[in-house]
This record gives C-alpha cells, sequence and structure tokens, in this order.
C-alpha cells in the first residue's frame, strides 16, 4: 500500500468517525426534545399520565384534527 493510499484511508476513516459522531448528537439531541415535549404534556395535560399511548393519540389527534 503506498503512502497516498494510506492517507486517503486515513481521511475516509476520520469521516467516517465525524459522521458517527454526528449521528450520535443527533440522537441524543432527539432524544432530550421528545423527553422534554413529553414533559410539557404531561405538565398541561395531567391525564396522559396514566393513559395507554393509542388512547392519548387519539384524543389529541380528535383535539387537534
Amino acid at each position: 500500500m503506498t503512502e497516498d493510499e494510506k492517507k486517503l484511508l486515513q481521511a475516509k476513516h476520520r469521516l467516517e468517525e465525524a459522521q458517527a459522531r454526528d449521528r450520535v448528537k443527533e440522537r441524543k439531541a432527539r432524544t432530550r426534545r421528545l423527553i422534554q415535549e413529553g414533559a410539557v404534556l404531561e405538565k398541561v395535560f395531567p391525564l396522559a399520565v396514566g393513559m395507554d399511548l393509542n388512547k392519548l393519540e387519539d384524543v389529541l389527534r380528535e383535539h387537534f384534527q
């Protein structure tokens, strides 16, 4: 393997690692957002806490459509 091929392979791996870090960062941001939105929902609609997810979805759809 030539020096140029090694450098190209290293650059490719660095890019893949950076993309993997970005995916993890995006996933963590989404998880945080979903948790915060769920907390807001429970705060303004306390009945949501004990409600089945399908029932909650139905109630929200009825209310917002």
